[in-house]
Formats: C-alpha cells, structure tokens, sequence
C-alpha cells in the first residue's frame, strides 16, 4: 500500500445550461446537459487522481471512491479517491 491518492475538479454551472434546465424542469426528464458536464467532472477528477498514483509508482488503485459538495452557489467539487497500491512479485 502506497497510500491515499485524490483528484478534484470544481465545476461552475454555464448559464445557457442553466436556462435549458430550468426550461426542462417545467417538463421533466433528464438535463442532459447537467449529465455531460459532470461525467466530463467526474472524468477529470479520475484523470487526476491517476496522476498522482502514476508518481508513486502505483501499479493500481483500490477501493475508489467519488463524492460531491456545492462549494458555492452554482459551482460543486467532485473528488475522486482511492488507495493507490504496488504489486509485489
């Protein structure tokens, strides 16, 4: 075990999306929008905490995990975390 390793990425909501989503919410049914910028969130969050294992020296990372928090008013974290580890021969 290598220890903990995390990427972060604070997200702003765009204000066009936010006038769709608004529109879709009198309708209901998904904000594709809302979905799109937070798996690319997310993808990033992943991305870096990758890196950070890759200069350890890690082989893998176990026991990933992803949260999320309103850091202000139109902006969310999402973090990505896990434990990075190196396989012995």
């Amino acid at each position: 075990m290598l220890g903990l390793v995390k990427g972060n990425i604070v997200q702003s909501k765009h204000i066009g999306r936010d006038i769709l989503a608004a529109f879709k919410t009198l309708v209901g049914g998904e904000i594709k929008g809302y979905t799109d910028m937070l798996s690319e969130a997310r993808e990033k969050a992943t991305q870096r905490m990758v890196a950070e294992a890759e200069t350890l020296g890690a082989d893998a990372i176990i026991g990933v995990r992803y949260s999320t928090s309103a850091v202000m008013e139109g902006a969310a974290e999402i973090i990505a975390y896990g434990t990075a580890v190196k396989i012995l021969n």
